[in-house]
């Protein structure tokens, strides 16, 4: 049996060097811990080559967005004329570089045409999405460019010990510097959101396969420490270091956090336990990161600056959220009000009446937070519409009734107040629990406590369009209404571009149609709604061919599923300017829209602007 003695190694841990080694062990030994063997400054040009890759493509995409953001500016204040002139030159691409580009990368799917339509193994079973050809290109070189780095080592002046050192440093520096990216990506508040005007679920995405990338990198860095001290000292040795290093001990804490998080993480466990898998992801994520942190500040390893930046990161994004919280939803006066009425085809109209005035924008969303449904959970909604309303205090010193003449003569003062309202239909875990609270109401409705987060999104404008397509499926009306009715205050203004509005809504029952109704009936109010607006609803599944009756020559009402490819290629002929195709609905819907559209790019300037959110 080998007799060890306890001594202090670089890394902070109780390291043990023994009577009796072999002289191929004693020779590794020194490689098992520490910095020895591992070549730090070419861990640093590593990262510093990740990051400027990055740096590269993030100016890439900020500058094509400045380009874009100028031509659609130039194309809207031109085309504020009444004449035909500047809509006709603004309909055509001058060019046939930047059609093929979005036909053939950026609007394109990875294979025929499913990219947002779920796989399902079975209707219980649903493993998740395929990203987009451009998601996948620049998922494949980030992945090539983090493999090259871990294997970009030197193999010829090392020996097998060294060498393994080398990997264990190469790994772990670079599973640290992926988290940086890992924590800011999945930011609610994260800068690029805006800066790039690139939509939170892409960046989702790439935090979902970073995630990945980092776990891989933990468990070689891990792998290649043992494999050193095993060589070294044996399992006991293995064992013994892991016993008595604090050091170790939280690194290893890091590694597993990460591995269960992989293994919990599949698309599958997401889907059927939401809110489960919600949960204990946020645990192990913290976990992962309190072990790292650990790690390398017991050791004050080289990476430490990099942990602090990740921790810096997660404490300003929980504090803007609580901030925006607090602010919107907590004042002198009390807290958000809750208004929760039923609606037909398993849904709830939500009204939150805020307790102070904010900036919306159209195709907004918020978090909703319904403690006495789902504690504080909270789950993104689309904003269907917004009010602002003044209203007046009962007097002007207090909140008490007028007493006496002079106070009815007196104006009271006002104050504004904002509620939004969002629709939310039944499926499972907290819209199932609210939608069956509210119905068990006397009344079908229910009075509630709440807080919204937010806003977040609203990132496409649709303004310097001549021409606008809005297809909707089912609670997708939600994102497209509001867009509507910001278009229709434009055009009476005179303020943008559009002269043309198609809205497409797909629904199941006409049921579905009571969701926005007294919305609808104030948009098809609106000055100018006749010349402007045509609204297409298609019903899949009428009772009876009695339901479907068009009460307009612009409010038409068919039977069966819109096709996606013939309502494109019309309007595409129809067009007035520039035109631009929204979609808001189940993934198998917003892929036909897609299709459709990548199929007349060539044939003028169509724009294609897909809300989704996947998780």
């Amino acid at each position: 049996m080998r007799k060890y003695v306890a001594a202090r190694s670089y890394d902070g841990a109780i390291n043990s060097t023994h009577v009796g080694l072999s002289a191929s062990a004693a020779s590794i030994l020194p490689y098992a811990s520490g910095l020895t063997g591992v070549d730090v400054h070419e861990d640093d040009r590593t990262s510093h080559s990740l990051w400027a890759s990055l740096a590269v493509l993030f100016l890439v995409i900020l500058i094509v967005r400045i380009v874009q953001s100028g031509n659609a500016h130039l194309r809207q204040i031109t085309s504020l004329s009444s004449s035909s002139g500047p809509q006709k030159y603004w309909s055509r691409d001058r060019g046939s570089f930047w059609p093929n580009m979005k036909k053939h990368l950026i609007y394109a799917p990875l294979h025929k045409k499913r990219h947002n339509r779920e796989m399902q193994m079975s209707k219980a079973i649903n493993v998740g999405t395929l990203p987009s050809r451009l998601h996948t290109v620049l998922l494949s070189f980030y992945l090539l460019s983090n493999l090259v780095y871990c294997l970009l080592l030197n193999y010829r002046d090392k020996s097998h010990a060294a060498l393994v050192a080398d990997v264990r440093g190469r790994t772990g520096h670079l599973a640290t510097v992926n988290m940086v990216g890992l924590f800011l990506l999945v930011g609610r508040n994260n800068p690029l959101i805006s800066i790039l005007r690139v939509s939170f679920d892409t960046f989702n995405l790439f935090h979902r396969w970073i995630g990945r990338i980092v776990v891989v990198e933990a468990i070689a860095h891990t792998l290649a420490w043992a494999v050193n001290l095993h060589a070294a000292e044996g399992y006991q040795g293995l064992q013994e270091r892991l016993r008595s290093s604090h050091f170790l001990q939280y690194g290893l804490l890091g590694t597993v956090a990460m591995l269960i998080i992989l293994l919990q993480s599949p698309s599958v466990i997401r889907h059927a336990f939401y809110e489960t898998f919600l949960h204990v992801h946020q645990i192990l994520a913290f976990t992962a990161l309190l072990g790292v942190y650990i790690h390398a500040y017991s050791a004050s390893l080289p990476q430490l600056p990099y942990v602090c930046l990740i921790i810096s990161i997660w404490i300003f994004d929980r504090t803007m959220r609580w901030a925006r919280i607090i602010y919107r939803n907590i004042s002198f006066r009390g807290c958000t009000k809750v208004i929760v009425e039923v609606l037909p085809a398993e849904a709830c109209r939500v009204t939150f009446e805020l307790q102070r005035p904010w900036n919306y924008t159209p195709g907004c969303h918020v978090y909703v937070y319904l403690p006495s449904i789902s504690l504080w959970m909270s789950h993104p909604f689309s904003i269907a519409w917004s009010e602002e309303r003044p209203t007046p205090y009962l007097s002007l010193e207090s909140d008490k009734l007028p007493s006496t003449i002079s106070d009815l003569d007196c104006p009271l003062p006002t104050r504004t107040t904002t509620s939004i309202s969002l629709v939310i239909s039944k499926r499972t875990g907290m819209t199932a629990s609210l939608y069956e609270k509210a119905s068990a109401s006397p009344t079908g409705i229910l009075n509630l406590t709440g807080f919204v987060e937010g806003p977040y999104g609203g990132l496409e404008s649709l303004h310097s369009y001549g021409t606008v397509l809005l297809f909707a499926g089912g609670v997708g009306i939600t994102h497209q209404i509001s867009h509507i009715r910001d278009l229709l205050s434009g055009i009476h203004e005179n303020t943008i571009a559009t002269r043309k509005i198609t809205l497409v809504w797909s629904v199941r029952t006409t049921e579905q149609l009571e969701w926005v109704r007294p919305w609808m009936d104030e948009i098809l109010g609106m000055p100018g709604r006749r010349e402007y607006l045509k609204v297409l609803v298609f019903v899949t599944k009428p009772r009876s061919a009695r339901e479907v009756v068009s009460p307009s020559t612009t409010v038409q009402m068919f039977p069966g599923r819109a096709n996606a490819k013939v309502l494109v290629e019309k309007e595409m002929r129809d067009r007035v300017g520039a035109m631009a195709v929204t979609v808001c609905g189940p993934g198998a819907f917003a892929d036909d829209v897609r299709a459709a559209v990548r199929g007349v790019v060539g044939e003028g300037t169509v724009d294609f602007v897909e809300e989704s959110f996947t998780w």
